[in-house]
C-alpha cells in the first residue's frame, strides 16, 4: 500500500471524487471497504491489472513500459517472507495503528 498511495490517490479521486490528503472523517473499514472497489479503469486498477497479467498472449502484446511494472512488482524483494511470525504481527500492527491515526481510529 505505501507504494501505491499516490495510485491510491488518485484512483480514490476518479471513482469517488474524494481527496484522501483532505479526507478527516473517513473510518478505515469504510476506506478499505473503497479500496476493494476500485475498477479496472482507475490508475490503481490498470497497474494492478498489469502486475498480475499471466496470459501469455497478453504478456506478448504489453509494452516496454508494461513489462518494466510487471518485472519490477514480481522480482521486487519480499521482505515478509524472511520475517518470522511476531515480527508479521508486530509490522501489522503498527500498520493498524497508522491507519486507524489517519482514519479517525474506527
Amino acid at each position: 500500500m505505501y507504494d501505491d498511495w499516490e495510485l491510491i490517490e488518485s484512483s480514490f479521486a476518479m471513482q469517488y471524487g474524494i481527496r484522501l490528503r483532505e479526507e478527516t472523517e473517513m473510518s478505515f473499514s469504510e476506506f478499505s471497504t473503497l479500496l476493494t472497489g476500485i475498477m479496472p479503469k482507475t490508475p490503481l486498477g490498470q497497474i494492478v491489472s498489469i502486475r498480475a497479467e499471466e496470459n501469455k498472449d497478453m504478456l506478448k502484446n504489453y509494452t516496454e513500459e508494461q513489462h518494466e511494472i510487471r518485472n519490477e512488482w514480481r522480482n521486487k524483494n519480499n521482505p515478509v517472507q524472511e520475517m518470522t511470525e511476531e515480527e508479521k504481527a508486530k509490522k501489522a500492527k503498527e500498520f493498524q495503528e497508522i491507519m486507524a491515526k489517519m482514519f479517525g481510529g474506527a
